[in-house]
Formats: C-alpha cells, structure tokens, sequence
C-alpha cells in the first residue's frame, strides 16, 4: 500500500516558533482549494473536534478524475494503516475484561504461531505484535497479502519464514503482517473475527454507522472515493488496493462523520455518551511510548519539522509540538492518503483524509495545528508548498539515482544462458510458488498467490532483468539470477527498481529457488 505502505512516512511533529491564530474558515477552505492544486489531490475531507464537539466536517473536491460528484462530509475513503489505533483499542478492551494482558506470550491464544528464531517465538507477547520491534525488517511479509489469495491464518503462518534484520526489540521497523497476527487473537480471547469484534464492541457502541471493515463495504456504497496516483507523470484512478486480508492493519473504511465521533471518544480517555469502551488506564498505556523511533533530518523545506522526541505506543505515534504531546497516526494504500493526530491537552482532533497518495494530509494537519493550538508568535509557515518542495526534492535525487544506474550499465551484454533455461517454477520459502515462462520470445514471471504479479521479464544486463508489471500500480523489480558452477540457476533474487517504491514492496526480502521437476 502506498501503505500501509504509507503509513511509516513522515507522522506529525514539532516545531517551537509557528503561530497560534484564530481559525477562519474561509481562509481555510480557500488554503485546501490551492492544497489540492498544488499537490495533485482530487478530492479530500476533513474534521475538527475540540472541547468535546466537532467545530466542522466537511468535504472539498471531488470523489473522482472526470466526474461531478463532490466529496462530503459523508463520503468514504479506506483508512489504511489509521485501522491499528481500533486493532489496539480492541485489544485493550479485551484486557480490561481480563481476557488478556499486553504481556501475555502470544502462543498462549496461537499455540501455532512461530517466528524465524525458537527463542522469540517463546517470548513475543501481545505487546510485540503491536509496537513494530520484532526484529524483521521494514515491511517484512507485505507481499503475502498485496494482492495476494492468502488469508489471514496463512498470512501469519508464513511469517515464521522471515528472517529477522535486528535483535529482537533492539530496533524499530513498521511491520503490517503482526498485526494480521494480533487480530487472529480475537477468536482465541474474544469469541468471535476481529471483524465483528470491531463492529459489534466500537463501531456499534460509537454510533459509527457509516463505517466497514472490508474492500466489499467500500466499493457497494454509493458515496466512495476513488484512488489516484501519479503514473508516468499523469494523475489518473488506480486499482483498488485489495486488503480484506490484512484488515486489522490497514481494512477500515469510514468517512469523517464517523471518525470525529471515534476522536471524540479517544480524547475523553475512552468514554462516550453511553459509557465506556476501555478504562482510563488503558486510555494511559496506548499512549505510553513503547518503541523509539529514530530522529531523522528532514528535507530542507521540512526542517522546522524535526521533533525532539519520537516514539511508538499502541497503534500510534508519540511525538512533540510547541511542547505538547501530539498522538498521531497516518495511513496510506494505493490512491489513498489520511492522517489522525490527536493534542490530548488542547483536546483537539484533526482528521484529515485524501484521495491521492501526496502528503497533503500532513500540510492539511499542521495548517490546523498552526490554527488550534497556541504558541509564540511568528510567521505562518505554507506546509502546502513545503511539502510540495520536499516531493520535488524526493522526485529529483530519485531521478539522479536511476540516471546514474542507467549510465553504468553494461548494455552490450546478454543473458548466460538461452532464454529457455531460464523458465521453470521456483519458490520461496515466506512467499510460496512462482513461476517463470517463456511466451513469444519473451520471459514472463508470475507470482502463484498474487494474480496482480504478472510481469514481462526486460533484459538489463547479465543475467538481471526487470519485471515490468502488467497491473498498473505495481513497482517495477530488477530480477536477478546466480548460476551454479554447472551453468544450473542457483536462485533469483529481487529489489524494487525506483528509490522512492513504498517498503511494502519488500522484493529484497525474497529468495526463489528453482524446484525440481
């Protein structure tokens, strides 16, 4: 996803020297007109609530390239990675009932769950599911639900073939597949699918009417926005990301109606008009830091934006803002953006959701912070332009990269072996079956789970060849094959082509060997 992808991206945080201004609707409205201009955003929608009541929800632009229908506060959009923060809240909700605690061994509700290394699997708790320190890499099992016919009890058991990074809670790196993990605990612990436990405990209970947990719940509602993407330099509708899944990682669809109600909750440590989902001290563990997360510089235009601490909780980020704590989430699949942040003691919560894969949401949020939340007087910062500067600089060093493989490439080479050779079913051992043909003088590769995967095999140089994916929307691979010293192939091993392809297309990840016929 630009995912799930999306959500490891940059998450809200400080800065000490912006203004506190009165919020003007007009100005702001006028602001997301130019927003969705500059950075190639159709349609977006957005919600305020503070002091306990929503100060507005509404929609701007359209759902839609090449159609009339405008975006409202009604209008549905997938929520992606934002789903963690109701994943964790079920959770917690099962541990007030004493179903479980967050340091329960998880193979105490999944005696069949496994990770690569015996010793971790003996000691992962609950807690490790949710808080992206297993010690697998950055996205590691996304390609077992992208596109893919595994279900989730195939997912989690395939997880165990990841082969960690790091020392088991010695790093943070954002991980979609545990979570798919942590809604399999439902069953075990709650009585009944993280699907209806979400619907029937949250959902319900908030009046959240108009919220779904499925790719079917999205596309049967009338009033849905379509994902889009820059493809070859064109803004157009892409493919629906598909991700029933790995629902209880990125599945939730819903609408800003409905998530101010879910804010409003959040902010009231849990409690709604007709009572309450989790305790207080529930509430106080989500938003207790759990993982650090490394402080990075950003691009130039985005330096203001550097916090002074950073960490992970439960199912959100834990940053810093003009001295206040900012709890925030962001999320991202194919054509979709979004962004919750929460400033507990302004009792403030911005959501802000988008149909396109730009960092519009984040411009969007920190404008709104700059009009909510007090500070020392100064400048208004353009987040809409910083971060349509930032894109361009990210754009411009991709292109230097690429521009500079391309130039110490051997183009005069060839394969070693005879196309022919090449073809024949490998696998590998996270992933499964793929398969290799030779189809009209050309190579094509498949992936066996993941109908989406179907890629020509381009020559590059040697014996490395790019899949250039029939499905729009896909990162293009570099394919890379080893030779026995019989002139045999050993194996294939992939990395994604372009600098700027989203972690979850975690190619590197993959090692096919061939099978024997």
């Amino acid at each position: 996803m630009r995912s799930l992808r999306f959500a490891a991206t940059l998450a809200l945080c400080g800065t000490a020297h912006l203004p506190g201004q009165a919020f003007r609707q007009k100005d702001f409205d006028a602001y997301v007109a130019r927003g969705l201009q500059q950075l190639r955003t159709p349609g977006a929608a957005i919600a305020v609530v503070r002091n306990g009541r929503v100060v507005f929800a509404k929609g701007y632009g359209v759902r839609a390239l090449g159609d009339t229908a405008r975006v409202d506060a009604h209008t549905l959009f997938q929520i992606a990675s934002n789903t963690k923060a109701f994943t964790t809240a079920a959770l917690a909700m099962l541990a007030d009932e004493g179903k479980l605690s967050w340091d329960d061994p998880v193979t105490r509700f999944l005696p069949g769950f496994q990770l690569y290394d015996p010793y971790v699997t003996r000691e992962f708790t609950v807690r490790d599911l949710v808080t992206h320190r297993s010690g697998l890499g950055l996205g590691a099992g996304d390609l077992l639900w992208f596109h893919s016919d595994y279900n989730r009890a195939e997912i989690a058991h395939r997880i165990r073939f990841a082969k960690p990074v790091a020392s088991f809670r010695s790093a943070y790196a954002y991980d979609n597949v545990l979570y798919i993990v942590a809604g399999e605990i439902f069953l075990a612990a709650g009585g009944m699918s993280w699907d209806d436990f979400v619907t029937k405990r949250i959902l319900a209970p908030l009046g959240m009417t108009e919220t779904g947990t499925t790719i079917a719940y999205f596309t049967a509602a009338p009033n849905h926005a379509a994902p889009h993407a820059v493809e070859r330099g064109t803004l157009q509708i892409v493919p629906i990301d598909s991700v029933d899944n790995t629902a209880p990682a990125g599945g939730i669809v819903s609408n800003v109606t409905d998530l101010a109600k879910w804010v409003l909750c959040r902010l009231d440590s849990g409690r709604y008009a007709g009572g309450r989902l989790f305790s207080e001290r529930q509430a106080r563990e989500m938003w207790s830091g759990q993982t650090i997360l490394p402080i990075t510089d950003p691009d130039p235009p985005l330096a203001a934006l550097r916090p002074n601490f950073s960490e992970y909780g439960l199912g959100w980020r834990l940053r810093d803002y003009r001295g206040r704590k900012v709890v925030s989430h962001t999320g991202g699949l194919a054509g979709m953006s979004s962004q919750i942040t929460l400033v507990p003691d302004e009792k403030l919560g911005i959501v802000v959701l988008t149909n396109s894969e730009a960092d519009l949401m984040a411009a969007l949020s920190y404008r709104l912070l700059d009009d909510f939340v007090p500070g020392s007087p100064g400048p208004r910062s353009d987040w809409v332009s910083a971060f349509a500067q930032a894109a361009e600089l990210d754009r411009a060093q991709a292109d230097s990269t690429l521009r500079a493989t391309i130039g110490g490439r051997d183009s005069l080479s060839q394969p070693s072996l005879p196309l022919a050779r090449y073809a024949g079913r490998y696998r590998d051992a996270l992933y499964g079956d793929a398969t290799i043909a030779l189809e009209g003088g050309r190579l094509v590769l498949r992936f066996s789970h993941s109908p989406a995967f179907v890629g020509d095999l381009e020559h590059w140089q040697h014996d490395t060849f790019i899949a250039r994916w029939r499905t729009a929307h896909i990162e293009d691979a570099y394919v890379t094959f080893a030779l026995n010293p019989d002139g045999s192939i050993d194996r294939f091993r992939m990395a994604a082509v372009s600098p700027l392809a989203d972690f979850s297309f975690d190619y590197q990840d993959l090692e096919f060997r061939p099978v024997a016929r």
